[in-house]
């Protein structure tokens, strides 16, 4: 491959809903571009960028795939991003790097809750956008309508370049607005189309849909605007400026339209992001931090200034051995020189370099500023870190997961297997950010969370394909917090006699409840020395004891201040140990008589779903004894706000799934604490009464 110039590469990403055609489009793209030589088939897993086993078996894209090719004078990198909603968080990590979106769009269902995510990712990081409207051989397809629907959800700035002349299951057509031309696409024509001059009856729509291109072009520019005034029209070049710069700044959002499946518009598509999408030097600057992570720096975006990369990826497959998928911002990064990691402050040597498609590697010696490629899998070096110039260290800002949606407890099947089983956790996530894994001490539980039943079941295959073990599932236990509403005042008398030396102690002591979220307070106010100063810490110990699991369902206890007023000692037999026994067992006992209560934690709910499923969700939440807190639309999506019970959203990822058939998201936040209503309560304390007897037996 011959070396292109920063303003001849173009960072592309394919985005939008599960299913509407991605892949399929990059395969297109790359059998145009001449970079492979046969369209693959999702069904029958040939395609380059779903390569991974999974993939192939589940038939969706589960990890963002690079791919590259030429066309033309530019270099196309592309990343196949993943659209079912369970894989979005590895879609989010590959937004950092992108310099333009092309959502692609089912023909015939148009926005879906897929697109809306992605597209509120590319709003996070600025990126331009594209839509290309795929499946314009569906019988049901509706160019218009679509067009409509992404109009009325992103504005004005929606500009259709072009239009099928002829939908539907016989579509070879696109009416070309830039050109006013009509290109035709013969079978076996490998994405060529035959140009040739509008019918007359397709010539009138044309010419009112490319005024509006012109004017939009107009309107990116003052001075452009004031020509278009006073000419009623502009140069193509000035057209060209002008939409170029339109799209960079966010104002504009072409809409193009093809085939993926048959190869039509992949050509265009290429021409158009070539000709009008940003080149990687077009943002001039990128935002960071100096070597303290605080301090706001930048880099200009060239090869002259000093290296700065961003590894967006890690990939540790058997065929493709470990990688680090990076972004060069900034300098030139060249394989066998060393590299400063500025997030883990440590020197790394850069091995061999690599351009992919897929699982597929091409060695090359040198990165430059806007590239994309991968390097062997670097010591130090993790999914978020950056690579800099020694002499001038600088951190790109990391990359923010969505938070997890859906959670389930592992633990091993084989005794001794616990280390494997955390090894390959923590390198599945250093893989992976978007999931979580925790090793809840209160809970004594493994908690894995993630953004769904299928992302969970990704990373559990993969434990067990690459390290060896496997793990049985339990559900996650609820984190219940144990307090008191009332005031209550015992004493306890430890006495054990062994022979030899024996225990007492006596410990008098009351509690009272303290506000939401007061913690602990203890107090010692005994008076004329009934106990030594040396025991009260032992008292407390005992008590500390109890908060960790508490006496009435085996739950932290919280909001309660313990006071020591009085109590009696032996001068032989009281110790340490004797004190700590009786002030755990006095604390136990207050604790019970002071009216205790069992608080859940509630979560802040943000649930988006299409308008048609809204009834069945609020039922589903009122079930869940949610409390809708209000309700907003964005575009066709309803939004309903709620305070859940976290026992209640067990599951309820897949739940949301299935009542919107699919359609639905969901996020949350913890909120705080509240009661558990008396029926549950009875029914918790109950399990524990029962476990422990069990136990016990």
């Amino acid at each position: 491959m011959k070396e292109y110039s920063i303003d001849r590469i173009r960072n592309i990403g394919l985005v939008g809903h599960g299913g509407a055609g991605k892949t399929t489009l990059s395969e297109a793209l790359l059998y145009t571009m001449g970079a492979t030589t046969r369209l693959g088939k999702i069904a029958e897993g040939t395609t380059v960028s779903d390569y991974h086993p999974d993939e192939i078996e589940r038939k969706v894209s589960i990890e963002t795939s690079l791919l590259h090719g030429e066309w033309k004078e530019w270099k196309i990198n592309i990343l196949d991003m993943p659209g079912y909603s369970d894989f979005l968080g590895g879609a989010k990590g590959s937004f950092r790097v992108v310099d333009a979106a092309v959502v692609v769009l089912n023909g015939v269902e148009g926005l879906e809750v897929g697109t809306d995510q992605v597209l509120e990712f590319a709003d996070g990081y600025g990126t331009p956008r594209l839509f290309f409207v795929n499946r314009m051989d569906n019988e049901h397809s509706d160019f218009d309508k679509v067009l409509q629907m992404t109009r009325d959800r992103f504005g004005n700035g929606v500009v259709a370049f072009q239009f099928p002349a002829n939908h539907g299951e016989g579509f070879n057509r696109i009416v070309d607005l830039l050109k006013m031309k009509l290109l035709t696409f013969e079978p076996d024509s490998k994405g060529r189309a035959q140009v040739s001059d509008l019918p007359a009856d397709l010539a009138g729509k044309a010419q009112q849909m490319r005024q509006k291109i012109v004017e939009a072009a107009a309107e990116s520019d003052d001075d452009l605007l004031n020509q278009f005034f006073e000419a009623g029209d502009l140069t193509d070049e000035q057209v060209q400026a002008g939409l170029r710069k339109g799209i960079l700044a966010g104002k504009l959002y072409p809409v193009l339209c093809g085939s993926a499946e048959r190869n039509i518009g992949s050509a265009e598509l290429m021409d158009f992001v070539g000709s009008y999408g940003p080149a990687p030097d077009d943002f001039i600057k990128v935002q960071g931090f100096g070597p303290d992570g605080k301090t706001a720096a930048e880099r200009k975006i060239s090869e002259t200034d000093p290296l700065s990369c961003y590894v967006f990826k890690t990939i540790s497959e058997a065929h493709v051995g470990e990688l680090s998928l990076i972004r060069v911002y900034s300098g030139i990064l060249k394989s066998g020189e060393e590299a400063l990691n500025s997030t883990a402050k440590q020197n790394e040597k850069v091995g061999q370099i690599y351009l992919l498609n897929g699982k597929t590697r091409h060695e090359i010696g040198q990165l430059k500023a806007g590239d994309i490629g991968a390097l062997v899998k670097l010591k130090y070096t993790a999914t978020g870190n950056t690579l800099c110039d020694k002499k001038a260290p600088f951190i790109l800002p990391p990359v923010h997961y969505p938070e997890p949606v859906f959670s389930i407890a592992v633990k091993p099947k084989s005794r001794g297997d616990e280390d494997k089983i955390s090894h390959g956790l923590h390198v599945l996530h250093e893989e992976d950010p978007s999931f979580k894994v925790v090793v809840d001490p209160e809970l004594h539980q493994t908690i894995l969370s993630g953004q769904g039943d299928l992302h969970l079941r990704v990373i559990l295959n993969r434990l067990r394909q690459k390290f060896g073990v496997e793990v049985t599932e339990e559900r996650p236990k609820i984190p219940y917090r144990e307090t008191i509403t009332g005031k209550s005042d015992e004493k306890y008398r430890h006495k054990k006699q062994t022979g030899g030396a024996g225990q007492f102690a006596e410990v008098w002591m009351r509690v009272e409840p303290l506000p939401t979220g007061g913690g602990f307070e203890f107090e010692n106010i005994v008076k004329g020395g009934a106990i030594s100063g040396p025991f009260i810490p032992s008292i407390e110990k005992g008590v500390h004891q109890v908060l960790e699991s508490g006496p009435l369902a085996g739950y932290r206890v919280v909001d309660v201040k313990a006071i020591v007023y009085d109590g009696k000692e032996h001068p032989v037999d009281s110790k340490d140990i004797a004190f700590q026994v009786a002030g755990r067992e006095v604390f136990k006992e207050c604790v019970l008589k002071a009216r205790p209560i069992l608080l859940e934690p509630i979560y802040d709910v943000e649930i988006k779903i299409p308008e048609d499923s809204m009834g069945d969700v609020m039922g589903d939440l009122s079930g869940r004894r949610g409390k809708i807190m209000g309700m907003d639309s964005t575009g066709r999506m309803q939004i309903i706000k709620a305070k859940v019970p976290l026992a209640e959203l067990d599951q309820y990822a897949t739940t949301l799934r299935s009542i919107t058939s699919g359609r639905g998201l969901y996020a949350r936040t913890f909120s705080h604490y509240e009661p558990v209503p008396k029926d549950q309560e009875m029914r918790i304390i109950e399990e524990y009464k029962k476990s422990k007897s069990e136990v016990q037996a």
